[in-house]
């Protein structure tokens, strides 16, 4: 018998059991789908392995929920820790029954007749259809200029950070003011260590606005239900930084202000090394002022919105907040070997690893190539990806739509041929 024939035959193959692949198998379940979900690691791994120890989920815990499974604790208005989500999706994989094979590594998937051969550690599995919930930060992005930062000063990724005292004694220069770099650099400051932020691109969010959790306005409202063929700019909703939002305890706002009233230091986007220093852009009025006035559009369609539909009545009176205070004077270098900088910690974002997939589905900047999760291929679909089909696609609530539509498709793929369009 050969290796070809020998192989195992399973009708789907989920990678990844994440919230994702486990929502997928959900529905595979409820659809008597054969289906096997395979785990590089553990149940809900990168939240295990790949997440640094104060950091706690963005959305409020009203907000958290899985298909058959829903928060049910005393504090709906608080955000989980990191081993409170990893708890949740661990109970999501037991009640659901998913047929999940942990520690099974993943090094090739490629098409085989009308469907497609799985190669991994622990065998080969044929299969009809591929659900790829392996997500979209598997690895940190760190530009290019990194190679000429100074070996004197050490160099860490969001995945290798855990707390401040990992990190040597002195400044640091946190890399990215989306919701990652924001925290890290408050959390840094409050440990006594001087902290300078470089800050480009960013998406301004007050934690509560009229009394009530700002992701409760975008849930309520419909913002986050906007589907992707709905979106005017696709791939640029599919790149924006996650929002600047934390979430303590206390419902704190964490912006730019905050962050100056604390101490941290702003600097421009980080451009260029030359000569050990470090160059910024220039420009950070602009910058600032074109978050102010996407957050002041966003908080003024809040407040039609309850006028409209008659909700104004529940929620506080319309706030304004002050504008993003610009430094009075910015620096735009830095010498990285004088030793006021010991440690850069990069928080500028990730990118899917699909380095075992040999289908011709992933273009030139590492993107899978999908419509709402159906990629270019018959048969192979994805999940858990930005705006895949909705706005909320990425956060652990937008995945029981997601999951249901894309497993509709795949059910009708292998029953009729030629499904309905995505």
């Amino acid at each position: 018998m050969t290796a070809q024939q020998a192989a195992e035959r399973v009708t789907t193959v989920v990678i990844g059991a994440g919230h994702a692949g486990l929502a997928a198998s959900y529905f595979l379940r409820a659809r008597s789908v054969d289906h096997v979900v395979l785990e590089r690691g553990e149940v809900a791994n990168s939240w295990r392995r790949e997440r640094w120890d104060s950091l706690r989920l963005l959305t409020p815990n009203w907000q958290s929920r899985l298909p058959g499974l829903r928060y049910e604790g005393p504090d709906p208005d608080g955000y989980m820790t990191v081993a409170e989500v990893t708890e949740f999706i661990e109970r999501f994989a037991a009640v659901s029954g998913a047929p999940v094979r942990t520690g099974t590594n993943v090094t090739s998937v490629r098409a085989d007749g009308d469907g497609y051969r799985v190669t991994t550690s622990g065998g080969e599995i044929s299969c009809r259809a591929v659900v790829i919930a392996s997500g979209a930060c598997n690895q940190p992005t760190v530009p290019p200029l990194a190679a000429g930062v100074p070996a004197s000063v050490e160099q860490l990724t969001t995945f290798d950070y855990r707390d401040p005292a990992k990190l040597p004694e002195g400044g640091v220069l946190v890399v990215g003011a989306s919701a990652t770099g924001v925290q890290l650099a408050a959390e840094l400051q409050r440990s006594g260590r001087p902290v300078t932020l470089s800050v480009g691109e960013h998406v301004r969010l007050p934690r509560l606005y009229r009394g009530r959790d700002v992701l409760w306005w975008m849930d309520a409202a419909g913002v986050w239900d906007q589907r992707y063929d709905q979106v005017d700019d696709l791939t640029r909703a599919r790149r924006l930084p996650s929002p600047q939002l934390v979430g303590t305890p206390e419902r704190a706002t964490l912006d730019l202000n905050a962050l100056t009233s604390m101490g941290v230091e702003l600097v421009g986007r980080w451009a260029a090394v030359r000569d050990g220093r470090a160059l910024f852009s220039g420009g950070l009025r602009n910058v600032f002022s074109l978050a102010d006035l996407k957050l002041a559009r966003l908080l003024s369609s809040f407040d039609d919105w309850a006028q409209a539909t008659g909700r104004d009545a529940d929620v506080g009176p319309p706030e304004h907040f002050p504008a993003t205070r610009v430094p009075g004077s910015t620096r735009l270098q830095l010498d990285l070997g004088s030793g006021e900088i010991r440690s850069v910690v990069w928080a500028t974002g990730y990118r899917p690893d699909y380095g075992w997939l040999d289908v011709p589905v992933v273009d030139a900047k590492g993107q899978l190539q999908h419509v709402g999760g159906v990629v270019d291929r018959p048969g192979l679909y994805a999940l858990g990806l930005p705006v895949l089909r909705r706005r909320k696609s990425t956060f652990i609530y937008g995945i029981e739509d997601d999951a249901r539509e894309v497993v509709d498709h795949l059910a009708q793929y292998l029953g009729a041929g030629r499904p309905d369009a995505p």
